[in-house]
């Protein structure tokens, strides 16, 4: 039997590219070798492609805990600004992308493969671009009548107010950039002073920030699988070390959450969160892959915090540490993945594409 050629595609222009470095070194370990055949795509932070052999230098690295991807290294005349025929041509079955934030986790990537013809993991151009954009992911939510915690949308760092953040949302509560992930630029406002320098902080990642309401509560997170008929694993607390799940929580401090698989939850909080996590997903038009966060209130009222649609695949990540939990491993986690995304490209294939009258 022919192996499936598997095109790893990381790194990227995003404040969240040494996260993706790790996820991608994990894929590929993890990745049955008997099956496919990986083939490492990767992309520096300036933007740039590379072909495999180039991208394993990224890969690379003695510090398991912070991969720093050293492209200036990389930047010669054989890599190019847009992948090569060679790189996204008939070498490639199907594409892995494992580009966390801004353009890969955005809709970016995944439309320039669909222009491609290459099926690939995880959710489309829409469902991407919806759970990448927090403001317009919560509006949804909202509309569908799922509960999400209150929140301001501003374009302006001149319109943003303290008075009206405080009088919509109390103290404290949360400002991000509204299309990032991991963390990144992410501020917890006590008061004005802090206020300011979060205000500022968020506006350097993102046009767009999100100024959120704290929500008292548990987090909670539920791993879906699936295309039209999404599963939910067994849901998992983070109990972070720090005053919340911070970036350096999550990559720079070992220490800096507790993760708890399975969530130590009641049976019907447990089947509320799975329930929400699959609703989520279908609400904002996922497929293949997403996490759901949540946050579980004392009184068990459970509220949606967010979606990642390309969720981490480091070795502590959620994602597929709460699949393991569910019965499913790591390797047979990627080969659904892939088994769904090329079903979605066979069913895809089949539309007519002209007009006969």
């Amino acid at each position: 039997m022919n192996k499936i050629n598997v095109g790893i595609i990381f790194g990227g222009k995003s404040a969240e590219h040494e996260v993706s470095l790790q996820s991608a070194k994990n894929v590929v370990a993890a990745l049955d070798k008997e099956k496919y055949n990986p083939i490492l795509i990767g992309i520096d932070k300036v933007g740039k492609w590379l072909a495999p052999a180039k991208a394993q230098f990224l890969i690379e690295n003695r510090n398991p805990d912070l991969i720093e991807s050293q492209t200036t290294q990389v930047q010669t005349s054989e890599t190019a600004f847009l992948p090569t025929e060679e790189m996204l041509g008939n070498k490639i079955d199907v594409a892995f992308p494992i580009l966390h934030g801004t353009f890969g986790e955005d809709g970016t990537v995944q439309g320039l493969l669909k222009l491609a013809g290459i099926p690939f993991v995880g959710a489309s151009v829409l469902g991407s671009a919806v759970g990448m954009d927090k403001d317009v992911m919560k509006r949804l939510l909202r509309d569908a009548g799922l509960p999400i915690a209150n929140f301001l949308v501003y374009l302006d760092p001149a319109s943003v107010n303290f008075e009206v953040a405080v009088n919509e949302l109390g103290l404290p509560f949360f400002v991000k950039p509204a299309n990032l992930g991991s963390s990144v630029g992410v501020f917890k406002v006590h008061n004005k002073a802090e206020f300011e320098k979060a205000v500022k902080g968020a506006f350097e990642y993102d046009t767009k920030i999100i100024i959120e309401e704290n929500i008292i509560g548990r987090e909670v997170e539920c791993s879906v699988l699936g295309n039209e008929n999404p599963i939910a694993s067994m849901p998992g607390e983070v109990i972070p070390q720090h005053e919340f799940y911070s970036y350096e929580a999550k990559y720079l401090d070992e220490n800096g959450a507790l993760l708890k698989i399975p969530a130590d939850l009641s049976k019907e909080t447990i089947k509320k969160v799975r329930e929400l996590a699959v609703e989520t997903y279908k609400v904002l038009c996922c497929e293949g892959m997403g996490r759901v966060d949540t946050f579980v209130k004392n009184n068990g009222e459970v509220v949606v915090n967010e979606i990642n649609t390309i969720p981490g695949f480091t070795k502590i990540s959620m994602y597929p540490k709460l699949w393991q939990e569910s019965g499913i491993s790591y390797t047979e986690l990627l080969d659904k993945l892939i088994g769904l995304a090329i079903d979605r490209f066979n069913k895809e294939k089949k539309l007519k594409t002209s007009y006969n009258v």
